[in-house]
């Protein structure tokens, strides 16, 4: 999730485990410790894509992770703070740590919650931003913010911060069943024999739904809104993955397979070939747009090394996507 959500989150749960004890400290330090797993994000300035966009949401979201390093910030914090219960600070860091890759579990890109094993977990239910999750949890937490921290009151408004998104959360998995559905149904009644299928929201809601369709030699993408009340409608993007000839031996380009679980397309623009991401979908919903959110030019030096770099996004993407989202959030 977005910087935000997570500093919301971990101040809440920092309350939580020793608001009545610290008070806004509680929420200061939750709050601090709900971003560190993120820092994993700075290994793109220190090696290539391939290896951050794997190293992404790794080890640092992980059980592993929350146990080995919630002792440490606990001790360094207990050193200086006036409050010195090591156990106390322990447990704050280590619920603070751990509900962060929990909630990022919910994204599409998941979370390697039990690293070392090579598992992803993603339930694919929420975007990374979802202002319907994240501000009426700021406003409770703003609300406990300025409560005494023995009050009553102060613990009624974070309890209902954390109550009411965790009950959203659940909501999503209910969505996602329903938009599945209604996908699976479309394909069932269009006569499409496809391998697989995989949903998941549309930027900011959870009122418009993205599905990839593999099929044997493309894939299909199409969208529904709760407002819809025409058919699904599917777009076909051949895979083009012979475009690669021998570069699909090679172990970078495996890896990249990897990471996108199988779900990309190749195209090619002059002599430069491109690997679309097709599990974060497109800038705009044009018709056979190619304009998808992760593309990447792949490169191939003198010795063979081959390289990936990612497509820069600039902000009339964005002003244009949100616009042809919410059209289409309002039905078909």
């Amino acid at each position: 999730m977005d910087s935000l959500t997570q500093i919301v989150l971990g101040a809440a749960v920092g309350e939580a485990v020793l608001g009545k004890k610290v008070g806004n400290k509680a929420m200061l330090y939750g709050a601090i410790a709900g971003t560190i797993p993120d820092l994993d994000v700075l290994a793109s300035y220190f090696t290539d894509t391939v290896s951050a966009l794997a190293i992404h949401r790794g080890f640092t979201h992980s059980i592993v992770f929350s146990m080995l390093f919630a002792p440490v910030f606990a001790w360094l914090v207990s050193r200086y703070e006036t409050y010195k219960d090591f156990k106390g600070w322990s447990w704050l860091f280590f619920w603070a740590f751990f509900t962060h890759p929990i909630l990022d579990s919910y994204t599409t890109w998941g979370t390697q919650l039990f690293w070392p094993l090579d598992l992803r977990l993603a339930f694919k239910t929420i975007f990374v931003v979802d202002p319907l999750y994240t501000l009426p949890f700021l406003v409770f937490l703003i609300l406990a913010l300025f409560q005494n921290r023995t009050s009553k009151r102060r613990r009624l408004y974070n309890t209902l911060g954390l109550t009411i998104s965790t009950l959203y959360l659940g909501l999503t998995f209910i969505l996602k069943n329903v938009a599945s559905t209604q996908f699976e149904d479309a394909l069932l009644n269009q006569n499409i024999t496809y391998n697989a299928l995989d949903t998941r929201p549309s930027p900011l809601n959870t009122i418009l739904w993205n599905a990839n369709v593999e099929t044997k030699s493309a894939y299909l993408l199409g969208t529904y809104s709760f407002f819809d009340s025409k058919e699904i409608r599917f777009e076909t993007y051949p895979k083009n993955h012979e475009l690669l000839g021998s570069l699909i031996n090679n172990e970078n380009l495996k890896r990249m397979i990897t990471i996108s679980e199988g779900w990309f397309t190749i195209t090619k623009t002059g002599n430069k070939l491109y690997y679309n991401d097709l599990r974060f979908g497109l800038l705009n919903l044009e018709p056979n747009s190619q304009d998808f959110v992760f593309k990447y030019l792949i490169e191939v030096d003198d010795s063979g090394h081959v390289t990936f770099t990612e497509k820069e996004k600039n902000t009339r993407d964005a002003k244009k996507l949100m616009s042809s989202l919410w059209k289409r959030i309002k039905g078909n």
